[in-house]
């Protein structure tokens, strides 16, 4: 599975797709100013995407799905219903950053934890549940590229902020010590801002994440809940 990264916008957010490679299946992964150069690329590729994924319905991470919506008219919209009260408040979101009005199409709220996506032959990701940037975020985990699209909840060095409707900071270290500092140390971390880090990285030198416990500890804390 190829992974191209579009970074653009008032927030500076990236926006991924997922090519595999075999089939020529496209996905995009949160759409937001952006999704013109992607739209670029899927031009010059004579491709088009298959679906849209959310990690969450902030503004920056959807701002491109009219765009989107203006080719491809039928192209599905896929999220967790948690945060159906954001995806639905995009409006105000915009208002409240001093930006034009967004109207969005209807989406289907039907992505949930432990679900596996299949889409082609080689994109294959789990969903796991990590609320507290957003209600309804979910990180996707691509386990044969050891890679996952992390969203807003850990960057390079720092965490999502939690200061918006629906934050939760305590909930958020919760989900990183939960979801994300489980994973093997070499994963890559592909997060909705910044450049790419590694679960190793973030685990030793992120300033928000030292007091967390250690890595082995979580590991069994967690399988324990799971079991």
């Amino acid at each position: 599975m190829r992974v191209d990264q579009f970074e653009g916008g008032p927030f500076a957010e990236n926006t991924y797709l997922l090519t595999c490679e075999s089939s020529g299946v496209r996905i995009v992964v949160d759409p937001g100013h952006a999704v013109r150069d992607l739209i670029r690329v899927l031009d010059e590729e004579d491709a088009r995407p298959e679906a849209v994924l959310l990690t969450h319905a902030h503004l920056d991470h959807v701002d491109g799905i009219p765009l989107l919506l203006e080719r491809w008219p039928d192209l599905p919209i896929r999220l967790h219903a948690a945060d159906r009260p954001l995806y639905e408040a995009v409006g105000q979101q915009a208002a409240m950053f001093g930006l034009p009005p967004v109207e969005l199409p209807t989406p289907t709220y039907d992505l949930e934890a432990g679900q596996r996506l299949n889409y082609g032959r080689e994109i294959e990701l789990d969903i796991r549940f990590a609320p507290g940037h957003a209600p309804g975020h979910i990180i996707f985990i691509d386990e044969a590229g050891d890679r996952a699209l992390v969203g807003d909840v850990v960057f390079r060095g720092s965490i999502g902020r939690t200061d918006l409707p629906g934050g939760d900071h305590r909930q958020l270290l919760d989900s990183i010590a939960r979801e994300i500092l489980v994973l093997p140390e070499e994963t890559k971390l592909l997060p909705g801002h910044g450049p790419d880090t590694t679960v190793a990285f973030e685990r030793r030198s992120n300033p928000f994440l030292q007091d967390l416990p250690a890595s082995d500890d979580l590991s069994a804390a967690v399988e324990g809940t799971r079991g």
